[in-house]
């Protein structure tokens, strides 16, 4: 088939239910690969299951709330005993919020944050990685355009796409000499489920997305770029062009950056 690079690669997708993580299972089993789902919800991941191996894939789902080392490892364990092997893991299970930190009414909202988006990619990563070496695989982490730089609204959200992008910038470095690669991707706004769950001062969800989603970019293209950028096993992938200027204009005017966030934000694009 055209387009083949994953047919038969065993790849492992945390929060494979919904948004990005379907749409990269969906586009990964078009060109045959042998996936592991993981998210809390069952009956959204047998619905993702049954598209994948409609498209061609074949595909397991585990019962996965990444914030819990134990399920972590008990996702790896079933992994390789169904497919005796991993090559990708993709770390995409987060969840967000939209509130100035001034605002919160629980500061559990923060460790609920760090634990899903930074500690869940940790210890998928910790216990993935041996059988990783083993295929000269690749770890994917996507984290955020809020790994870069900070976005008001995002406070707790956006330290944990920091802290993603330093773990995985680091241990980049020290698995190089296994033939492991780290691809991180530092999306823009992408339209998808992840705002209407976002959680707001009260930690709850929103239940409405305060982002005009119909004005930014798809999860399928979403998804297609982050293939692209796997398939080439590049370090790293910022997604939109204000993204990477931004990065340029944060080393000679960082205040036109935050003035860019901050309207970002108020305009919802």
């Amino acid at each position: 088939m055209a387009g083949s690079t994953f047919k038969d690669k065993v790849v492992v997708i945390t929060g494979a239910s919904s948004g990005i993580g379907r749409e990269l299972a969906c586009q990964l089993a078009g060109q045959g690969a042998w996936l592991s789902l993981a998210a809390r919800d069952v009956e959204r991941l047998a619905k993702v299951r049954a598209e994948s191996q409609t498209r061609g894939g074949r595909a397991i789902p585990v019962q996965t709330d990444v914030s819990q080392q134990s399920q972590c490892e008990s996702l790896i364990q079933e992994t390789v005993k169904k497919y005796e092997r991993i090559d990708v893991l993709v770390n995409n299970a987060g969840i967000t919020m939209w509130a100035k930190f001034e605002d919160l009414q629980d500061l559990g909202l923060v460790e609920q944050i760090m634990r899903i988006n930074f500690f869940g990619s940790v210890y998928c990563t910790h216990y993935a990685l041996p059988y990783l070496k083993q295929t000269k695989g690749q770890i994917v982490a996507v984290s955020s355009l809020t790994g870069k730089t900070g976005i008001p609204t995002r406070s707790a959200y956006a330290a944990s796409k920091h802290a993603m992008a330093g773990f995985f910038d680091s241990l980049r470095i020290e698995i190089a000499e296994y033939g492991v690669d780290v691809t991180t991707i530092y999306p823009d706004f992408v339209s998808s489920e992840v705002r209407e769950r976002a959680l707001g001062p009260d930690g709850l969800p929103l239940g409405t997305s305060p982002v005009r989603e119909k004005e930014v970019m798809s999860t399928e293209t979403c998804a297609e770029m982050i293939i692209q950028a796997m398939e080439q096993r590049k370090r790293e992938l910022i997604m939109s062009f204000r993204g990477r200027i931004g990065q340029w204009l944060k080393l000679i005017a960082p205040r036109v950056v935050d003035r860019i966030a901050l309207r970002a934000i108020n305009q919802g694009r």
